[in-house]
């Protein structure tokens, strides 16, 4: 129960904090996908089961919130955090190496069907423009800011597992 608490009240401060600060502190209208950081550093630190259920609720609030369609977010947030459960077994605490690889990779992905949803299919023919100027942009101002969060994350995943440890072992 503490971890589903601990991850809403997660997804809420980073939600919050992407539409607000984020915004304010975006550098040539790029601001950092906070939420990207949250669904996929949860699907390799948890699994792809909680990397399906965070990327889940990451991408419905930003649907409900920009109103375009219902579904949209949700689904490519739920297919970033599944994806990147796949490399849970190969998840290292202290190697942060995977988890900005991993964000990178999904980073790329989220650009690349954004821009083929949004754009493409509106017959705006400029990839190659999209690319350099917005998804590079972005992913590496996403890493600059994954660099920092990375480490309080992992340290509220450490809690939450010692507390259940505690817990289970009281039952146990």
């Amino acid at each position: 129960m503490i971890r589903i608490l601990m991850t809403g009240f997660f997804i809420l401060v980073f939600f919050l904090f992407q539409i607000t600060i984020g915004r304010s502190i975006a550098i040539a209208s790029v601001a950092p996908n906070l939420l990207l950081i949250l669904s996929s550093e949860f699907g390799f630190v948890r699994g792809q089961k909680t990397g399906i259920w965070v990327g889940f609720f990451c991408g419905l609030m930003l649907d409900i919130y920009y109103g375009d369609a219902i579904g949209f977010y949700a689904l490519l947030y739920m297919i970033i955090g599944y994806l990147n459960g796949f490399f849970h077994q190969l998840y290292y605490d202290e190697d942060i190496t995977l988890p900005i690889a991993l964000l990178t990779g999904s980073n790329l992905l989220y650009g690349f069907f954004v821009y083929v949803i949004r754009f493409l299919l509106r017959n705006r023919l400029s990839l190659s423009y999209y690319f350099s100027h917005v998804i590079m942009a972005e992913t590496v101002y996403t890493l600059l800011i994954a660099v920092i969060v990375y480490r309080p994350i992992l340290k509220m995943n450490r809690f939450v597992e010692k507390i259940e440890k505690r817990s289970a072992s009281k039952f146990g």
